[in-house]
């Protein structure tokens, strides 16, 4: 009886084991790029969703997609970030970050990066782009372009 349950045991450590184990780190690339956007994909007056795209940067699985904003374009003081689970086997990640809590009919400057979850950055930045809340209900498609304004 004490043999089986020891055995028992045994098997249960050694499933958890395999069960818990981390995604090792894959090769990290040679040079992350922005590849598509950033652009919002969703805009409305006290929400918006900001997505771009990067070739796969490799490393550590766990990542984060980082928009720093504000209404100065010379100081980006607030931060939103949203974690992903790189998939090694695609070529490209798609960030996508969720902003709350912004005021209506607000005009907001923005730049997007992509971390590791140590905080070890993929050596990407995005140009400083724009985009204004809307005033009153609703959500609209913005158009593309580098300065994109949501009208009420």
């Amino acid at each position: 009886m004490n043999r089986m349950l020891l055995t028992l045991l045994i098997v249960v450590v050694f499933i958890g084991n395999l069960l818990a184990q981390v995604s090792p780190a894959t090769p990290k690339a040679a040079r992350v790029q922005i590849t598509q956007g950033p652009e919002l994909e969703l805009a409305k007056e006290y929400l918006t969703i900001i997505r771009w795209t990067t070739n796969n940067p490799g490393g550590l699985p766990d990542h984060f997609g980082i928009v720093r904003y504000g209404t100065d374009p010379n100081n980006l003081s607030q931060t939103a970030k949203s974690p992903i689970r790189l998939n090694p086997s695609h070529p490209s990640t798609i960030f996508r970050v969720r902003i709350q809590g912004l005021k209506a009919g607000t005009t907001y400057y923005y730049t997007v990066e992509s971390q590791e979850a140590n905080g070890t950055s993929d050596g990407v930045t995005g140009t400083i782009k724009t985009f204004t809340t809307q005033s009153g209900s609703g959500a609209r498609r913005p158009e593309a372009g580098t300065r994109s304004r949501v009208a009420p």
